[in-house]
């Protein structure tokens, strides 16, 4: 081999041999026989550098992936003798190869038994399993492999061709007669054998057995023998979440819905008897999110057994799969209530399912009616941020909270679904129990306790945002909450979140503003003071921005009385920041936009007389237009490109700024504009 080349593959070589290093690959990937060096290095250990290793089982690899077909059938064996020969050695090796290395022959080794397990090499895990037996390092290659074989040949989130498709069925077809039975004997020596001893290959072994139980005959893996085994495991520090997820793979599996529902209710009876359902004394966090993954998996099972066990008419099945859902429930609340934010969301998909089945009970007894009581409390409970969420800088904490509660968002709409009543009932108790004492309570209390008023305009939908008209009982309770909310004072609360949740529950029920006009005035004052766009805040201000506009967009009938005193509260608002002042401006060109269209709808839609709204119009087009033709003006004789892209985007913002006002308001606004 070329050994200069070889230099240019460590990181730190010079450019200069890293090209030749790359020169030098493609001529030996393109030769017809210039692989078998490389073959012959990696048989007999020629090389100690890593880097050379890759480099050789790169090029192996290149040419089994795409000239295996036209290779004679001496180099077809040359590759496997090679690929035995590298195992062979790792079984004396008293230092393993780097996990690149492992992880790169494994790839090579899958990439094999695809092209030649059909035809060539049928008995490619018997050679394999023969040569490795228990041996460490040769189990390590062994497992690395048969993950790699999922990864080509079962993994559903890789395309593949049709053609690809139909090899990659007679294969799983061909493992299942010949070979799997074999496997999984492996797999259980394995695990038994390195338990105490290997945790790092226990688990790799576990996530095998995880992966492919989805396609191998069940009874293989979930038998006594077996399950006892990953059973003592998941009492294993090191190898239980390992085990929590294989166990999950196995109640996962596809199958009959009354056997699906006897495997999970054996499983759940031993996993109870163990004391795994006592999880108020576990500590182990990331254990208990697997757990409730587990949980959660075995739920969802149960309820889909009862859905197609349904559908099918029989009904004491059916019934008995009901009654092993709802024995589930109270492990599910413990769950969903953790204060783990990860341990509650991995149960939110059984909780979510167990609601739906619900909603299709022709009524609730009394306990279904309790479970879903407790469930709108979890949830409420739940919505709550902590005390370490930061709102000036969020970051992927606060990201991840965001999604989690969106998950809880979905389960009260459900709620809502299967019982609107008790949900409506459930809110006002809580909204009402924070207003009558929200100086003294936590910000967190007092933004969940709006925050579900706010949820309640989706969970309880009506046409047209028309929450204040039908229902008797939805229409008073919502209207006597916004009422509280608009008059209690809460709009004063020192906490960014509470603000803005008060903004934006004002203008979701911006209707109810139509049925009792008489509170527009303070929820006006609260948007233009420094509460809404005053707000120390940037954050509050540009949003402020937005809802003040559609606030007035809705109630622009009702603002007559108004608008003169609107349009002098945020004229420094509308004052253009001149590019070169250097000086933060309250609201970015944006929010800007929305300041000005809602002059624009205050202006058009007022009744002054013409002659009023004619000037009122100039004295906001008047600075703007002079603006444009001095910047215009400025424009050429501004040297550097730089300054000149500034001074155009500013006339950009101009334009729209006027086209804003002009064209979004009313097809009549030019006609009160003469200037």
């Amino acid at each position: 081999m070329d050994e200069q080349a070889l230099m240019g593959l460590n990181p730190n070589a010079d450019a200069c041999y890293r090209q030749r290093a790359l020169a030098y690959f493609e001529q030996l990937k393109e030769s017809l026989d210039g692989w078998e060096v490389c073959a012959q290095a990696l048989a007999k250990g020629v090389y100690s550098d890593d880097h050379v290793k890759f480099f050789c089982f790169q090029v192996l690899e290149h040419q089994i992936k795409f000239r295996h077909g036209s290779l004679t059938a001496a180099q077809q064996q040359l590759i496997r003798d090679t690929l035995m020969k590298w195992l062979q050695a790792q079984l004396m090796n008293v230092h393993p190869e780097k996990p690149f290395i492992r992880n790169k022959a494994a790839q090579v080794l899958a990439l094999t038994f695809v092209m030649e397990y059909l035809t060539l090499w049928p008995k490619f895990f018997f050679d394999i399993l023969n040569l490795v037996g228990l041996n460490p390092n040769g189990v390590d290659i062994y497992l690395r492999t048969l993950m790699a074989i999922d990864a080509e040949v079962v993994d559903r989130d890789i395309l593949h061709s049709p053609e690809e498709t139909r090899r990659n069925t007679l294969i799983k077809d061909s493992m299942r007669g010949q070979c799997i039975p074999a496997l999984v004997e492996s797999w259980f020596q394995i695990l038994q054998t390195y338990q105490h001893t290997h945790s790092e290959l226990t688990c790799q072994c576990l996530e095998v057995v995880g992966a492919y139980v989805s396609w191998i005959d069940l009874n293989l893996i979930a038998n006594d023998r077996f399950v006892n085994l990953l059973l003592s495991q998941m009492s294993m520090e090191e190898l239980r979440e390992e085990a929590c997820d294989c166990l999950f793979e196995i109640v996962n599996k596809g199958m009959d819905p009354v056997d699906k529902t006897k495997l999970v209710e054996s499983l759940c009876q031993v996993l109870q008897s163990a004391g795994f359902f006592n999880i108020e004394q576990e500590e182990d966090v990331d254990f208990l999110a697997k757990f409730s993954r587990l949980v959660n998996g075995m739920g969802q099972s149960l309820v889909l057994s009862w859905t197609k066990l349904s559908k099918m008419g029989d009904v004491k099945v059916s019934a008995e799969a009901l009654r092993a859902v709802e024995a589930k429930v109270p492990l599910m609340l413990q769950l969903l209530i953790h204060e783990d934010d990860d341990i509650s969301a991995n149960i939110v998909g059984f909780c979510y399912d167990y609601l739906h089945v619900l909603k299709q009970l022709p009524a609730l007894n009394e306990q279904q009616k309790t479970n879903v009581e407790a469930i709108m409390l979890a949830v409420m409970n739940k919505l709550k941020y902590d005390d370490e969420y930061n709102f000036e800088n969020e970051g992927e904490d606060e990201a991840m909270f965001v999604e989690y509660r969106k998950q809880l968002k979905m389960l009260l709409d459900r709620l809502a679904q299967v019982s609107p009543e008790l949900l409506l009932e459930a809110v006002h108790r809580v909204f009402n129990a924070t207003m009558q004492n929200w100086q003294t309570v936590q910000f967190m209390e007092v933004e969940v306790a709006i925050r579900l008023l706010y949820m309640l305009g989706e969970a309880l939908p009506a046409s047209h945002g028309a929450h204040f008209s039908g229902d008797t009982t939805k229409t008073s309770t919502l209207q006597s909450m916004m009422r509280t909310l608009v008059s209690c004072g809460v709009s004063e609360y020192q906490h960014s979140s509470v603000t803005l949740e008060f903004f934006e529950t004002a203008v979701r029920y911006d209707k109810f503003f139509l049925v009792e006009p008489q509170h527009i005035p303070s929820v006006l004052m609260a948007f233009l003071d420094h509460r809404g766009l005053r707000h120390s805040s940037p954050k509050v201000r540009s949003r402020v921005a937005y809802l003040f506009s559609r606030f007035i967009k809705t109630l622009h009938k009702h603002m007559n009385a108004f608008i003169e005193d609107i349009l002098s509260r945020i004229q420094d608002l509308l004052e253009l920041a001149p590019p070169e002042n250097g000086f933060p401006a309250l609201l970015s060109s944006d929010d800007q936009l929305f300041m000005f269209e809602t002059a624009g709808v205050l202006i058009v839609n007022g009744e002054s007389p013409a002659e009023r709204k004619q000037a009122l119009m100039r004295s906001l087009l008047t600075p703007l237009m002079e603006a444009f033709r001095m910047l215009l003006a400025k424009l050429p004789q501004e040297a550097g490109d730089e300054r000149q892209a500034v001074l155009a985007d500013c006339l950009n913002i101009l334009k729209i700024y006027m086209y804003i006002i002009i064209n979004k308001n009313d097809k009549n606004t030019t006609k009160l504009v003469k200037l």
